[in-house]
């Protein structure tokens, strides 16, 4: 997945594919610090899901609150967040990185398609 404005390092090899769902009625800033010669933030409006690529170690800030104030209300390690892993953990079989089902001839079926995390904060 590309991600334009602020793209992984190039020496990251072990990315995973996320994805957070702002399961409250407030705005919520979403934002990477913890990864070398990469920021990541975004902004997660109510019910809005967002797909991102990260590193394995990435862990997920979840900023919250009114116009001049941000809290800090949760941090979520990637690897929770990883829809790969989701996959495998629901159905038992391995997916690949495109999330088809490694066993599966069939590539038109969508029944291993992970579905994301909710946290409501």
């Amino acid at each position: 997945m590309a991600q334009i404005l602020d793209p992984l390092p190039n020496d990251e090899s072990d990315s995973i594919l996320c994805c957070y769902v702002n399961a409250t009625s407030q705005i919520q800033v979403a934002r990477i610090t913890n990864i070398a010669n990469w920021y990541f933030e975004r902004v997660v409006f109510p019910g809005q899901r967002l797909v991102f690529e990260a590193n394995l170690q990435a862990i997920l800030e979840i900023h919250s609150g009114m116009m001049a104030s941000a809290i800090l209300s949760d941090t979520i390690p990637c690897q929770k967040l990883n829809l790969q892993q989701q996959s495998q953990a629901k159905t038992g079989v391995p997916t690949m990185a495109n999330g088809q089902n490694k066993n599966s001839k069939d590539l038109t079926s969508n029944s291993d398609v992970a579905q994301p995390i909710e946290y409501a904060i």
